[in-house]
């Protein structure tokens, strides 16, 4: 292991530098903390100044006359449109990372959202799904293999990433891909994924194949933007076997999550999961050893796993096959017994929004999050790295003397004399006259209706997709297709705070209706 660790020591060291032999000495680059890379020269540097949140590197400007003269490549490019800086990473991500993205269970609390459909295949955001969350965060980090595990409800999911991403990930030397990978039973192993680290040992074989040195384990169902380059650095830098993505937080939302205690190099030396009492006090630590500021460390004295981790290949093949080859689990098992047997756990801070998308009330918090003002809890229109998703080729929306405000629209709605508020409108959206929409999420459609068609249906006394005439929805979830007929009340107006009304189309969690994908309401019906 001690000749593993120097080789990955080595190959951090290095500087990819482009210089031309004719040329003068270049001048030094610099690290944002002030450091210099004096070796630069030479191709080597040294990284041990670098904080935890990872080290960005970026060349001083010069003269356009020295610029002429010789070029200085740092792999690979940062993702930004402010400032010039480059994540100092070798090999660069895209040829020696793997990201490997867990499709996550039944989705169970999800229910019913995951009645036709994985849950990293649950639209988002009015034109967006989960799965697109961790893929862009990928390929903005230039991760360009990608694996995406699951077991439920997987063609939707595989439909999506097909379409979305299969043209455009490779090239003529660089390989590149987004592969969706199902459970599937063989003569060594009968049974299904068991669990997050199961599914990584069944497909362990496939991995193996890949000429890379890590594996980024992900989450399909969490809304975040984060770059995995600074994540990989600071895992080489500290010479980890694995490094475990870690958000900070306060007491109050402490007893929610599984905790981790670091010692003052941030290696990480205890897991206790969800502990309350004397057990959250133990758990305190001092986040300013992972970059937090003083101020904010008071207030933040607990970290948390995301379930987001960065393992080098051989320790994650002498983990699942020899130390605990019958643990399931990565956040339970896997990564505490790491600990116990030795290996260097380290502990990466990630500052910045995060959601679990586990839950329906969580799900309908984060979609409606991004409608506030002035700022979004997540933001969908950071040019320095965009959300990717599937290509529809749709026109704009379209609003016929409608009352919006405050509201995210989606890609080829039409939207007739109507009032929305607050509430995010999903793609190809139908809003008769005469609505009202608040505080609510319409995921949309999956296909048109033509004029002609809904002009048929009605005449007929059918209902045709989308919302009817004179309807009001509150405080509710509209899944794709569904069918809401004329004078139709979504209000919840007895406040029920649990029901499965499977039958009648809709579910109510946590006080918030959900209509069914492909439901049907008949006129006046009241919820």
């Amino acid at each position: 292991m001690a000749a593993m660790a120097s080789s990955r020591l080595q190959q951090a060291a290095q500087l990819s530098v482009c210089l031309n032999e004719k040329t003068a000495a270049a001048p030094p680059l610099t690290f944002s903390n002030g450091s210099n890379a004096a070796a630069a020269a030479g191709g080597n540097c040294s990284f041990l100044g670098s904080s935890l949140r990872g080290a960005r590197l970026q060349a001083a400007v010069q003269p356009r006359s020295w610029r002429k003269g010789r070029r200085v490549v740092v792999s690979p490019r940062a993702v930004t449109d402010s400032k010039k800086e480059e994540s100092c990473l070798y090999p660069d991500a895209g040829s020696s990372v793997l990201g490997i993205i867990l499709g996550g269970g039944a989705g169970t609390r999800l229910y019913p959202l995951t009645k036709k459909r994985a849950k990293p295949a649950v639209p988002l955001g009015a034109n967006y799904r989960l799965i697109d969350i961790p893929v862009s965060n990928c390929i903005n980090s230039n991760i360009r293999k990608i694996y995406v595990l699951t077991q439920f409800n997987s063609a939707s999911l595989n439909r999506h990433l097909s379409r979305a991403y299969s043209c455009n990930m490779g090239g003529y030397k660089n390989e590149g891909f987004v592969e969706v990978l199902a459970a599937q039973q063989s003569p060594e192993n009968p049974n299904w994924f068991q669990g997050t680290a199961d599914a990584v040992r069944q497909y362990l074989w496939l991995f193996e194949e890949q000429t890379v040195m890590e594996y980024v384990i992900l989450a399909g169902d969490h809304l975040y933007r984060m770059d995995y380059q600074k994540f990989i650095q600071v895992h080489r830098e500290t010479n980890s076997d694995i490094t475990v993505a870690a958000l900070p937080m306060d007491e109050n939302r402490a007893t929610a999550f599984g905790l981790m205690k670091i010692d003052s190099e941030g290696r990480v030396i205890e897991f206790a999961e969800k502990p309350k009492g004397s057990a959250l006090k133990a758990m305190k630590v001092d986040t300013t050893v992972l970059g937090l500021d003083e101020e904010r460390a008071k207030d933040m004295s607990y970290i948390a796993s995301m379930g987001i981790y960065v393992v080098s290949k051989d320790a994650m093949v002498k983990l699942l096959r020899q130390e605990f080859p019958g643990a399931n689990d990565f956040g339970s098992e896997v990564i505490p017994g790491a600990t116990q047997i030795g290996m260097k756990v380290q502990a990466y801070l990630f500052d910045g929004y995060w959601e679990d998308i586990g839950t329906i009330e969580a799900f309908y918090n984060a979609n409606l999050g991004i409608t506030k003002k002035p700022i979004p809890d997540f933001s969908f229109y950071d040019r320095s790295a965009p959300i990717y998703t599937q290509a529809r080729f749709l026109p704009p929306s379209k609003m016929l003397d409608a009352d919006v405000t405050d509201s995210v629209i989606g890609e080829g709605c039409v939207i007739q004399n109507c009032k929305i508020q607050h509430s995010v409108v999903g793609l190809r959206s139908w809003i008769a006259e005469g609505a009202v929409i608040q505080d609510a999420l319409l995921m949309g459609a999956d296909y048109y209706e033509v004029y002609e068609q809904r002009c048929a249906l009605l005449s007929t006394g059918g209902i045709p997709i989308g919302i009817g005439k004179n309807c009001v929805i509150k405080r509710a979830i509209v899944d794709k297709n569904a069918r809401i007929g004329e004078n139709v009340q979504i209000i919840n107006k007895d406040d029920v705070q649990e029901a499965a009304r499977e039958t009648d189309g809709f579910f109510i969690k946590g006080g918030i209706v959900t209509i069914i994908k492909d439901a049907v309401l008949p006129n006046g019906f009241v919820i």
